[in-house]
């Protein structure tokens, strides 16, 4: 980022001033390059600029490379001492980072042996709040049969997407994004002493907000519009979704006891915790994953429910609200509960 970014001594000071207000510590990506010397990259041409930049077919071969191994990671731990893959009836597959036909959702049919006949479905390019969307079609399809066994993968490798272009656009999605992958099994019949009940869904978008947060495609990979009114948007908006959602499951926000929310940026979860008033502390199962990871779009409030569940005391009644948001402005929210 300073060799493309940093053309001059405001920009650097600017580009430092933002890595320290991002609360991220640390990311990850599939792409070596950006923990390399020049000389050993492998992906862009160690020169001026990047030029010839990559093309959107080169980004699309690496995902290829790397969508699938990384997906079979997330789903093995998943899966470990609950089920075999041969058992799964069900698969959604979620990424808004790669593309291609076959997909990925038959590659994992193939590499973990899912049966032929299991029911697939993707869930493309809908962004950070799309792992709730996942969720929200698994429990419809648990509901139609309770003998569903239900994968959810959510895979997406956002690092891919870096761009040359010197805008504010682009320098905070190239700070904030990292790669990552998560998966998740839904039964009818979860273990009570380590699963949740999904109780609710409730979804509202917000259309002032539509052109300040896009994802689109070019020639040279995806490119992210990130406004600053988001969080604007977010701080107006919020609080009253909140509302919304509680009053369709018939509940109050004290009746809530843990907050499950996509960490879209430090700025986004401060405005949050300030808007709903939560105490101290409620939004560290958030704030730690942006450290820890960074924002990897779909996957993210996954990490932050698996460090959540990690930590819950199931013998107590505990009530998760979560909530993520994406482009459109779309925000999609869950409730769940311990059994």
């Amino acid at each position: 980022m300073q060799r493309i970014y940093a053309w001059d001594s405001q920009a650097k000071r600017t580009l430092k001033f933002l890595y320290q207000q991002s609360g991220i510590e640390c990311r990850y990506s599939v792409i070596p390059d950006y923990t390399r010397p020049t000389n050993e990259w492998e992906f862009y041409p160690p020169t001026e600029n990047l030029e010839p930049f990559p093309s959107l077919e080169k980004r699309m071969v690496l995902y290829r490379q790397n969508a699938g191994p990384l997906s079979i990671q997330a789903i093995h731990r998943c899966l470990l001492g609950k089920l075999k893959a041969t058992e799964i009836t069900h698969l959604i597959t979620v990424s808004c980072t790669g593309v291609s036909a076959p997909g990925l959702d038959l590659e994992l049919v193939e590499l973990l042996g899912i049966p032929l006949t299991a029911f697939r479905t993707s869930i493309n390019f809908m962004g950070c709040y799309a792992a709730v969307h996942a969720l929200k079609l698994a429990d419809v399809l648990i509901n139609a049969d309770p003998r569903a066994k239900v994968l959810i993968v959510c895979t997406e490798l956002c690092t891919l997407h870096f761009q040359q272009g010197q805008t504010i656009d682009n320098m905070l999605s190239s700070l904030l994004f990292a790669d990552g992958s998560a998966a998740v099994l839904m039964t009818s019949d979860s273990d009570p002493a380590t699963g949740l009940t999904l109780k609710g869904f409730y979804s509202e978008i917000v259309p002032k907000g539509k052109s300040e947060m896009t994802w689109d495609l070019s020639s040279t990979g995806f490119q992210m519009t990130l406004s600053h009114y988001v969080t604007d948007l977010i701080k107006a908006d919020f609080a009253g979704l909140v509302r919304h959602a509680l009053e369709k499951s018939r509940l109050r926000q004290e009746e809530i006891t843990h907050w499950c929310i996509h960490p879209g940026g430090k700025k986004i979860l401060d405005t949050i915790a300030k808007s709903l008033s939560l105490p101290a502390g409620d939004l560290d199962d958030s704030i730690e994953t942006l450290k820890h990871f960074g924002n990897m779009s779909s996957p993210t409030i996954l990490f932050v429910l698996f460090r959540m569940m990690a930590r819950l005391e199931y013998a107590r009644p505990n009530r998760i609200f979560g909530a993520a948001f994406g482009p459109g402005l779309t925000m999609e929210t869950f409730i769940a509960e311990t059994n």
